[in-house]
């Protein structure tokens, strides 16, 4: 063949190619802008516990004579809840009670004689240093019987110490004795019980890691979960962001203590609660998607016709008025990064611009139109050969 020839078939085929290549269309991707509500939130979890809960020990060792409340029993403040074995503290007030009495005896005896030798003395009948003596006497037993009556109170608070009682109000949660068991109050108080004031009124304590501990406040909603009832979500609030931070494998967290109202007694001390903070709650506000605020067109995504219309502002929508697309110089609010609130700019229900895409499929296209193109073999094919 003619280089001539070729030269004109490569031409035509060119021709063709162009002529059958479809043309490209772009389409829009649009959103409302509409009232919704936008939210951040902190994730964390804690552990649930009373407000207020004592534990109750005993000051004096001894042996444990009786109880009076097991687990769960409801006491009141005052009420006798354990007796520790008085043997020994009643011998020990009866020892004092019996040296207070000699010492009284022996002041009694130093009083008569120091005003005998006050009267010798002021007649001149005996020495000053004789007075003195009789006189140092009577002050040294008046002191022995002050410190005698100490022992006695001493003694009789620790018989006082024996008989165990609540301080509050509230539910026993624990009981760390039994009947028959020693307790030694040597070095420390020894706990017996632990009684919580009122399960109504819980709290969780949840650990906030150090990244997001700047964005909770007191007030702040929380909703949080408990496995025990996994299809419940209990509301609370935050009433305290604690200050003393807690570094365990070198991850840093801060205690955030967390109202739990707890009036139908699910929610029990020492459960794990999955907790949500609501840093940001803005309630039926004009927003829009955010991926709106960062599209910008360009002239390679125009359709035949169409114009763009740009305005100078920070924050810009788009939207599409016919050939034209143009700008909306908006003024924005609040984010969560997924919406963003919209103070100025755009009414609610406008539609505005978010992407933008080609329409149909090319290549298929192409293949159909273009005779030179070899169509891939299928079943059919296979089998005709």
């Amino acid at each position: 063949m003619k280089p001539t020839k070729i030269l004109c078939a490569l031409c035509l085929i060119g021709v063709l190619c162009v002529a059958c290549k479809p043309k490209v269309e772009f389409t829009y991707s649009t959103a409302t802008v509409e009232k919704q509500d936008i939210m951040t939130s902190v994730t964390a979890t804690g552990t649930i516990e009373p407000v207020t809960s004592v534990d109750v020990g005993t000051q004096v060792s001894g042996i444990v004579s009786h109880l009076y409340v097991d687990y769960n029993s409801v006491v009141k403040a005052g009420q006798v809840i354990a007796e520790l074995d008085r043997t020994n503290l009643l011998s020990t007030l009866a020892s004092a009670q019996a040296n207070l009495k000699s010492a009284q005896s022996d002041l009694d005896y130093q009083k008569t004689n120091y005003e005998r030798y006050k009267n010798l003395y002021d007649q001149g009948l005996i020495s000053a240093n004789d007075y003195d003596q009789a006189r140092l006497s009577y002050v040294r037993a008046q002191q022995t019987v002050a410190q005698q009556r100490e022992s006695v109170k001493r003694a009789e608070t620790d018989l006082g110490y024996a008989t165990i009682t609540s301080p509050i109000d509230g539910v026993v949660l624990s009981k760390e004795v039994e009947e028959g068991q020693t307790v030694a109050s040597s070095f420390s108080t020894p706990t017996l019980f632990k009684i919580a004031q009122d399960l109504t009124d819980m709290r969780v304590i949840a650990d906030v890691d150090e990244a997001d501990i700047g964005e909770v406040k007191e007030g702040q909603r929380v909703s949080f979960t408990v496995d025990a009832f996994p299809n419940d979500v209990f509301e609370g609030a935050v009433t305290q962001v604690r200050q003393q931070a807690t570094t365990e494998s070198n991850v840093v967290t801060y205690e955030v203590v967390i109202s739990a109202p707890n009036n139908d007694l699910k929610l029990k001390p020492g459960l794990t609660a999955n907790v949500t903070i609501y840093t940001m709650e803005l309630k039926d506000v004009l927003a829009v998607p955010s991926k709106a605020l960062r599209f910008t067109p360009n002239d390679a995504m125009l359709n035949e016709g169409e114009t763009i219309t740009d305005v100078e502002a920070a924050h810009k929508l788009w939207v599409k008025q016919g050939p034209s697309i143009k700008a909306l110089a908006v003024e924005t609010g609040m984010t969560n990064g997924t919406l963003t609130q919209i103070l100025s700019g755009a009414q609610a229900g406008t539609e505005v611009l978010t992407d933008v895409q080609t329409g149909g499929e090319p290549e298929q296209e192409e293949q159909a139109s273009n005779p030179f193109m070899p169509r891939p073999r299928n079943n059919k094919d296979k089998n005709k050969k």
